[in-house]
């Protein structure tokens, strides 16, 4: 099959990588070192899924000749709108994956291709950017999918999960796929506090005090779902009655929340999408992520003030390029917060 991979970096890196390794004819569009390294050298994949240099074909967008039979865009979620837009003609009509965190992805994928099925896609898979032309899996999990709209996206969904299983991917179809972005949304709570502070989502779930941060951030995102009337999908273990418990319980308890997500990732240190965002000088998704939690509760009656400060918190750091201390992230959240219970 030939499948064309609209941002490379680490997860549209591994995808591409596995992919090519299955016998698929793959084309890759990316930027910058990234784009010349697999030029000069190839994709080079490690960690997980093991080690292999893909041979794909590399450019800035994919090109006319390439004819699609099958198209991930794994962009930045703010990028994907650009993306599509951008690789419009070499698409056509090929089916189309939409793998982002957060909310309103595929909406906007889907008017920049109108004649394209529309997949969404959401990963329990950790991986890195390690340097120009390298890419890490540190966590090896599980895809799922969901049509955008219609039999032929229905169609489209169940040829991704066969291309990505071929592959030794792990992928399923699933019909609730609002519950699963929703379900994932909470899951990615765990990203704003690395990005805030430099350290790997390990390390700040270890840590007591921002542990307590994180869990009150989930338990405002759960809340929010809740209140708009959302059933969360069961995904990687987590349920609607689970994410339902943590958001009644006390604190205390809620903390069971990252503490299994710190367990499912392993020891290997896991930056999170928005830290390496950063590290690499780049505008991250956290507009997408705790941002879309902000948003989502207006017009309801739940208080996001852990979120919105993280959110603030997060911008800061983008604009300054330094992490902030531990201690100080815990007295900004407090003073903007109150007492965490």
């Amino acid at each position: 099959m030939r499948v064309g991979v609209v941002g490379a970096g680490a997860m549209g890196g591994a995808i591409a990588a596995m992919l090519e390794r299955a016998g698929n004819e793959v084309w890759v569009a990316a930027r910058g070192e990234h784009l010349t390294a697999i030029r000069r050298d190839g994709l080079k994949l490690d960690g997980a899924w093991g080690e292999y240099t893909a041979r794909v074909s590399a450019a800035k967008t994919l090109p006319l000749k390439a004819k699609p039979e099958l198209v991930i865009i794994a962009t930045k979620a703010m990028d994907a709108e650009a993306a599509a837009r951008d690789n419009a003609r070499a698409i056509g009509d090929a089916p189309t994956v939409v793998l982002q965190n957060g909310l309103g992805g595929m909406e906007r994928v889907a008017e920049q291709l109108p004649g394209s099925p529309i997949v969404g896609a959401l990963s329990m898979i950790a991986a890195s950017y390690v340097a120009p032309g390298h890419v890490r899996v540190t966590t090896a999990a599980n895809t799922v999918l969901g049509a955008f709209r219609g039999t032929q996206d229905a169609d489209a969904a169940e040829l991704a999960a066969s291309a990505l299983n071929a592959a030794g991917m792990p992928a399923e179809v699933i019909a609730d796929f609002e519950g699963a972005q929703w379900t994932k949304l909470i899951v990615n709570q765990v990203n704003a506090l690395p990005a805030i502070t430099g350290l790997s989502v390990q390390e700040v779930i270890s840590h007591a005090g921002l542990r307590r941060i994180m869990t009150a951030s989930m338990r405002e995102a759960v809340r929010v779902g809740l209140a708009r009337g959302v059933r969360f999908a069961a995904f990687n273990g987590l349920t609607h009655a689970r994410l339902s418990f943590v958001a009644r319980a006390p604190l205390s308890l809620g903390q069971m929340l990252p503490l299994r997500i710190r367990a499912y990732l392993g020891a290997t240190p896991n930056p999170g999408s928005t830290l390496q965002s950063i590290r690499r000088g780049r505008r991250s998704e956290i507009d997408f992520l705790n941002g879309a939690v902000v948003a989502a509760a207006q017009g309801t009656e739940v208080p996001v003030p852990v979120n919105t400060e993280l959110l603030r918190l997060v911008h800061e750091v983008e604009t300054s390029g330094r992490h902030l201390p531990v201690r100080r992230v815990i007295d900004r959240v407090t003073a903007a917060t109150g007492p965490l219970r």
